[in-house]
């Protein structure tokens, strides 16, 4: 697990909240605290939906909904005068993603060991973070996954100018 302070806050949020640079992760959940407290689940209700429209919209098999159909959403939680007091955003690769990064670690472990490989956006106290997370369905001794996890997850942040420093 590697820890992040995102030191421009204002540029971030406008690349979390108004650009398409997340829109491809799933949302674990969310927890925003303005004037009331919003917790959301991103766990896909596949029951909302006809088969035909899960496919066209390209959610079968997934089973948490893609952060971009959300982020409208939470752009209008937050937009506004007054920041939040805080918010949490839990957002994971999506499976054809988790497979391609396990590829690239040149691990054996299987995109079934893994139950999601995380981002951790947490504002609190006027201070906003990003961790790396893996969590697995089994125990894996070897943490070579991990290492190319945090390697991506560096490399995304640089590739689209987000301004960090490692805690």
């Amino acid at each position: 697990m590697k820890a992040f302070q995102l030191t421009e806050q204002k540029e971030f949020m406008n690349l979390l909240l108004r650009s398409d640079i997340f829109d491809n992760f799933l949302l674990s959940e969310a927890s925003i605290h303005t004037a009331v407290t919003y917790n959301i689940d991103g766990r896909l209700n596949e029951s909302f939906y006809s088969k035909d429209e899960l496919s066209s919209q390209q959610l079968t098999d997934l089973t948490y909904m893609p952060y971009g159909r959300l982020r409208p959403v939470f752009f209008e939680l937050i937009k506004g005068r007054f920041a939040p007091t805080y918010f949490k955003f839990v957002l994971m690769l999506s499976p054809s993603n988790l497979k391609n990064t396990i590829q690239a670690s040149g691990t054996m472990i299987s995109p079934a060991d893994i139950l999601g490989a995380c981002l951790n956006i947490l504002y609190q106290n006027e201070h906003l973070m990003l961790t790396t997370g893996v969590s697995y369905r089994v125990f894996i001794p070897d943490k070579s996954f991990e290492k190319e996890w945090e390697k991506f997850t560096i490399n995304f942040l640089k590739r689209n100018n987000i301004v960090f420093s490692e805690i």
